[in-house]
């Protein structure tokens, strides 16, 4: 067996057993911390209560806080707790991304993190850079708080669940559609506490399939997510940076009596996760026909470059259906700035989208579009709990951005293959 996870942990322990395995428990050197504008104002608090806010220095641990929750503010406490954060990372040295700069795990995958680092995050989907081959995972508030001041942790090692891929996915089939077929037949606590690491034929993943399918492990429950380094990573490393992995962590590679799940990429259909959960998943045509009054394109897992192409592309030549709304946020400023010179913006903006600053807008449910009683959403995003998006009782379905534009262009759940 060769757990890329367990690695990763190995090479960052400072106390623990010589041969750490799956339950063992080490404390472990941390390379980043991260936290957004929610999460950011817990850790400060703790940290000014305990009279430790003056140990915290970004220098000697690297400390992340982005403004990406409440962006731009939408109340006065919100601005007020900004105005904080503003100060405490300049006091304290931490890299801040402000109001607009997009959301914190899509900024930490183009700048920040780099394969074979261990980083944890104030934020349950932090679990997303593992996309990149990094041991990422999230921790509360007074965990993060402690790191930055110790730049340690402790960590109970994960039994890792490989996944083996093989085949090629279909047109208009994403790694949502895949990250949603897996949460269906795990559930809720298929992988609690695991480590999931992606083996076998991969090339038919992308960079973007395979930042979504991490993203969404966390919610079967899973510790970290990690794909290998391979040349696909390699080749989006030097496109997003100019430079190619400084390290690469071993490929996660099972051994007999491992747990392994198979999936053949070609059998993949567009899925949804129906109302309620995001491992109720089913086939889109199980819900076909259901009438959309909202439609949210964006989010930490799927607000990227290859996601507003997607959308552009149901989309051409068509116009949103009236009586629904499609609002579009990129997840970060570069992805904004990139979709609008190759003029993608403008065909959703012709299409009738509203275009938002870059940030987690409509998926946390606090602002930028929030949904009303009873209404029904189709969101790209990573959660549709009762109440995530607003009211507790409207109906939120989680799809991948092509099924999401047939529904915004049609006005119903619309499979996205008819509109090609």
């Amino acid at each position: 067996m060769v757990s890329a996870a367990i690695e990763v942990l190995r090479s960052h322990m400072v106390e623990g057993p010589s041969d750490p395995g799956p339950g063992d428990v080490v404390v472990a050197r941390v390379d980043m911390v991260l936290m957004n504008d929610v999460t950011a104002l817990l850790a400060e608090r703790v940290l000014r209560e305990t009279g430790a806010a003056g140990l915290v220095d970004c220098r000697r641990v690297p400390g992340v806080i982005v403004l990406d929750h409440y962006s731009p503010a939408p109340t006065p406490e919100a601005a007020t707790g900004h105005r904080l954060l503003r100060r405490f990372a300049r006091e304290r040295g931490c890299r801040l991304y402000d109001v607009g700069d997009g959301i914190m795990h899509q900024i930490a995958l183009e700048e920040l993190v780099e394969p074979g680092m261990l980083v944890v995050g104030a934020d349950s989907h932090t679990i997303t850079y593992g996309a990149l081959g990094v041991f990422s995972t999230g921790v509360g508030s007074t965990e993060a708080a402690y790191a930055l001041v110790t730049g340690r942790l402790w960590f109970r090692v994960p039994r890792p669940l490989y996944v083996e891929a093989r085949g090629r996915l279909g047109d208009m089939v994403t790694g949502k559609d895949v990250a949603l077929h897996l949460l269906g037949q795990w559930g809720g606590s298929g992988a609690l506490y695991r480590s999931v690491e992606f083996t076998g034929d991969l090339r038919g993943l992308g960079m973007s399939d395979r930042i979504t399918i991490a993203n969404m492990m966390v919610e079967a429950g899973a510790k970290t997510a990690i794909f290998p380094v391979d040349a696909v990573a390699e080749d989006w490393l030097r496109a997003a940076r100019g430079r190619g992995p400084a390290t690469k962590p071993p490929v996660p590679s099972p051994g007999a009596g491992d747990d392994v799940e198979s999936i053949d990429l070609s059998s993949v259909e567009p899925m949804l996760a129906l109302p309620g959960a995001p491992y109720n998943a089913a086939p889109v045509s199980e819900a076909e026909g259901t009438e959309v009054d909202m439609v949210f394109i964006g989010s930490c897992t799927n607000g990227r470059l290859e996601d507003l192409e997607a959308a552009a592309r149901i989309l051409r030549g068509r116009r949103v259906a009236p009586g629904t709304r499609l609002i579009v946020t990129p997840a970060s400023r570069r992805v904004y700035r990139e979709a609008l010179r190759r003029g993608i913006l403008e065909k959703l903006h012709e299409a009738g989208a509203v275009i938002t600053p870059p940030g987690c807008g409509a998926c946390f449910g606090a602002h930028m579009g929030v949904a009303g009683d009873d209404e029904v959403v189709v969101s790209t995003s990573n959660r549709n709990f009762p109440g995530r998006m607003g009211s507790p009782r409207a109906r939120v379905y989680l799809a991948s951005p092509y099924t999401a534009a047939a529904a915004a262009a049609t006005g119903r759940i619309t499979d996205p293959r008819g509109l090609a």
